[in-house]
């Protein structure tokens, strides 16, 4: 059993060695563990401590090119390397290694493809009060939208099994933590949680400038991917709620025609029942035209999955177009 801990870095010279340092070198039921380092473009000496820290397997992007990509790249490359099980940690030390064993014991059990570390959130004390309760609240919708019970939705701390690494596939730039859980709902990957602990905060978060900008895309990337993967169900409530309105506007309008005679007012609810009962009935046929494309994506994800599996099989790695695969 090897299992790969991949760590995606943007300019972390200064906090990586402490967090590859803290990693664990034996876990119990594990035979060999590697770390890979992924450096998204860093423009310090990243790649450099990665080195002097031991890693050997290193993959530089020539430029930025994002968490998401920086995450989709790793687990690629983990799987190429043979992981059973990849553990992704950030490099800012915000993780405890030590909490490593707990996170991939489900999967070593065979209860969990995915396991997510819950951070003690009501207890964090670099997190505002708006912040707690806007992380309780989005999950909360994630729990939702993806019928899973996960309780932290945004922790980067986790673990794939080799299941769960071959057919996840990340769509997003901005970040995998909300794409990833939608997708393992949909696709009926078992999921697990435990309590971890986090570390002090070394410093603030690049990943968003600021709270309504992060909310912002967060909002985008969980409308996009539930569209995705539930198409006909959004189309269908979009349009359900046209066409009771367009009802009740025909129905506002019979009764003044007949209840007073010769009424030849209230025609606009007539035109805007017309036009309701339009958007309605267009919402629904786009909702079954996109279910259409679901069930065509459904098979190309299928049919890049075998792929995957046979680039394992054979030991072909394609080169990344971005970026400079290197080894120690």
């Amino acid at each position: 059993m090897k299992l790969v801990i991949q760590i995606p870095c943007l300019n972390e010279e200064g906090y990586l060695a402490a967090t590859i340092d803290d990693l664990p070198r034996e876990i119990p039921g594990i035979d060999k563990i590697e770390i890979l380092v992924i450096d998204d473009g860093s423009n310090d000496n990243t790649s450099g401590v990665a080195r002097r820290s031991g890693v050997k397997r290193i993959v530089r992007f020539r430029r930025r090119q994002g968490l998401a990509t920086a995450f989709k790249t790793g687990l690629d490359v983990s799987l190429s390397m043979g992981a059973d099980i990849i553990v992704n940690t950030d490099a800012d030390n915000q993780y405890r290694g030590s909490d490593i064993p707990a996170l991939i014991q489900p999967i070593l059990n065979g209860k969990a493809d995915m396991v997510i570390g819950t951070r003690p959130i009501t207890e964090m004390k670099d997190f505002s009060t708006t912040k707690k309760i806007l992380q309780k609240l989005g999950s909360a919708v994630m729990r939702f939208v993806s019928q899973t019970s996960v309780p932290d939705s945004t922790s980067g701390f986790r673990a794939y099994n080799r299941r769960a690494a071959l057919k996840l596939n990340v769509i997003s730039l901005f970040s995998y933590t909300l794409e990833t859980i939608i997708q393992a709902g949909k696709k009926n990957l078992a999921i697990d949680h435990v309590p971890v602990q986090v570390n002090k905060r070394q410093r603030k978060s690049r990943l968003f400038k600021s709270t309504p900008i992060y909310m912002k895309r967060s909002l985008a990337t969980i409308l996009r991917i539930f569209i995705t993967y539930e198409p006909l169900r959004v189309f269908f409530y979009i349009g359900s709620l046209f066409l009771i309105s367009g009802v009740i506007l025909g129905i506002r309008f019979l009764y003044f025609y007949f209840t007073i005679s010769g009424q030849t007012g209230h025609i606009q609810s007539l035109i805007f029942m017309m036009v309701l009962l339009f958007l309605g009935f267009l919402m629904l046929v786009m909702g079954l035209l996109s279910d259409l494309i679901s069930a065509n994506r459904r098979l190309i994800e299928d049919a890049v999955l075998r792929l995957k599996r046979l680039e394992l099989q054979f030991g072909t790695h394609e080169e990344l177009d971005d970026g400079i695969e290197s080894k120690n």
